[in-house]
């Protein structure tokens, strides 16, 4: 996955268009893009592909978050078959919007087609009429996700016939095929609160911050092993990061003043201190005018970028 020890990623355009982060150009854009993006991303070593997850956005959000949200199991499963090696991710699917047998033959099926490229990420989502137009109790989104978690690990399991008790959820006897193509799927826990920080340590194989800045990056990954260390879970977690906005070379345009832009070798260096703090994978995104300067970035950021990001010096 990606370029030596530290893995790189990144969230496709086009599949959601929130007011804080859509290019103008993705207004215009629509599968053909999607699939030619995903193309490139499998081409130049991207480690996964991502989508998000909303399923109906109020009046009240949709300037600020506009309504064009994908559906990602169906995304997935359509870049899947366009693509061979690029791992394919949810960042984040709202799982407890759904029982979570519907999710576990959603994404087991997905994972089979797949050949077990399935990165399945969570999070608690923050849209309260979603939550109330599908039934579920928006206060009690964050227990709802944990005992969602638990219940997905069991459904997604090696058993034909999984079986689950919780206080929400209970199944058994019941039978689903195909069964996933990897032995166990990743599953991910996305967002930077308390609460998520300590579902990713006791919950999951990775956590996926949402908006930390640098600087306060190192406390939550120390406060992440500390507390998976105190649950009594050897096994490692995964540290996902989420880069600043990006720009190889020298932008003839305005990127905006956060937005890292130069030769490929400067860039290199300061992503370097991602994986100076323990990070494991960098979810990137790159400002571009088009869907061309978009995959020239991309195949520019695998070029030059990509090699250098474990150097020592």
């Amino acid at each position: 996955m990606g370029s030596g020890s530290v893995a790189y990623g990144m969230q496709l355009p086009v599949q959601s268009q929130s007011s804080l982060y859509a290019e103008e150009w993705e207004r215009r854009a629509g599968p053909d893009d999607l699939v030619e993006i995903a193309r490139t991303a499998d081409r130049t070593g991207f480690a996964y592909i991502a989508t998000c997850d909303h399923v109906a956005i109020p009046r009240r959000l949709a300037d600020a978050m506009s309504t064009v949200w994908y559906d990602p199991v169906a995304t997935l499963a359509h870049l899947a078959a366009v693509t061979e090696n690029v791992r394919l991710m949810s960042h984040v699917a709202i799982v407890g919007l759904r029982h979570p047998l519907l999710s576990a033959k959603q994404y087991a099926t997905l994972d089979h087609l797949s050949g077990g490229r399935l990165i399945l990420g969570v999070g608690a989502g923050h849209v309260q009429e979603e939550f109330e137009a599908l039934g579920v109790d928006f206060a009690r989104r964050g227990p709802i996700l944990d005992e969602t978690i638990d219940a997905l690990r069991a459904a997604l399991g090696a058993e034909e016939y999984p079986e689950y008790t919780g206080e929400t959820f209970a199944f058994r006897d019941l039978g689903q095929l195909p069964r996933p193509a990897q032995a166990r799927v990743p599953l991910w826990v996305g967002g930077s609160s308390p609460a998520a920080i300590r579902r990713a340590a006791t919950h999951a194989d990775g956590w996926l911050p949402q908006g930390d800045p640098r600087d306060k990056l190192p406390a939550q990954i120390t406060k992440l092993k500390r507390l998976r260390q105190e649950a009594g879970i050897a096994e490692p977690v995964t540290v996902g990061a989420i880069a600043e906005p990006l720009y190889v070379g020298e932008p003839g345009w305005s990127v905006g003043r956060r937005t890292l832009a130069g030769k490929p070798e400067a860039l290199a260096e300061s992503l370097r201190a991602y994986a100076a703090m323990g990070v494991d994978q960098i979810q990137v995104r790159f400002r571009s005018r088009s869907r061309t300067e978009l995959t020239d970035q991309m195949a520019a950021f695998a070029d030059g970028v990509a090699p250098h990001l474990d150097d020592p010096h």
